[in-house]
């Protein structure tokens, strides 16, 4: 596993904490030089350094994936910092608050699209401008067990995420004969920064989630990091446009 990913270059957005922060770690030990971008300039810099200090090639990069001139920058200073991109996990995103479609504040809408939806779209511009050059690379979407199915008073999150499995399809389709994998992950209900918040903030909700969880336990955010660097691998070398869910059986429904 140390080797796997030797001499190759994989960029993680939403690194600072979390999934993104498992991915990155993973990509790290696999032999890959990483880049971590995160919104939280200080705490993806503290996150980079640490796996510096552990003696893994890391660079750590401020950025709003929303803003589409960050995310250029972040895509050049990655290349800057290793000379090719192989591999991206495009993790970045936000929650929407609970609310029932007619009272749902349309600022909400604006800012999770931008974030979950739009975010994506503007890194795999560019991540994609880059691999197109090589002729190679695979990228790996962060949708969610919300991109599979719908959940009352969650629409403006579900809707950005069903939309992210789309956007994976028809760019899969894209970039296929290219030497370009593109995937989604679906993760369930994962112990990470977000859903702590969620179990704290919405506990009789977040309970009733749970229910459904045939697992009955919170997913690890390693066990997606998993399914991320199986889908950058050889290993899934014939697997296109694909949304894997990865949520202890929530959709299997």
């Amino acid at each position: 596993m140390k080797t796997l990913f030797e001499n190759q270059v994989a960029l993680v957005t939403g690194a600072a904490s979390g999934m993104g922060l498992a991915a990155a770690k993973a990509f790290a030990q696999a032999g890959a030089s990483v880049a971590l971008a995160d919104v939280n300039g200080d705490a993806v810099t503290a996150a980079a350094q640490e796996l510096a200090d552990a003696g893994f090639k890391v660079v750590g990069i401020r950025c709003n994936v929303a803003d589409i001139n960050e995310v250029k920058s972040m895509v050049e200073q990655t290349v800057a910092a290793f000379g090719r991109l192989d591999f991206a996990f495009n993790n970045a995103g936000v929650q929407s608050p609970v609310a029932e479609t007619a009272d749902a504040d349309p600022r909400d809408y604006d800012f999770v699209m931008d974030v979950n939806l739009r975010g994506i779209w503007n890194c795999m511009k560019y991540e994609l401008i880059e691999m197109r050059k090589q002729g190679s690379g695979a990228i790996v979407n962060n949708s969610s067990l919300g991109g599979l199915v719908g959940i009352a008073e969650r629409g403006i999150y579900h809707a950005s995420k069903h939309g992210v499995v789309g956007l994976t399809k028809s760019a899969g389709l894209e970039y296929a004969h290219k030497g370009i994998r593109i995937n989604a992950v679906c993760p369930g209900i994962i112990e990470t920064p977000m859903v702590s918040g969620m179990l704290e903030s919405q506990p009789e909700a977040m309970a009733e989630l749970m229910k459904e969880v045939p697992m009955r336990r919170l997913g690890r955010a390693e066990e997606i990091a998993d399914a991320v660097l199986w889908l950058c691998s050889p290993a899934s070398s014939f697997i296109v446009g694909h949304a894997l869910p990865v949520d202890g059986g929530y959709t299997v429904r």
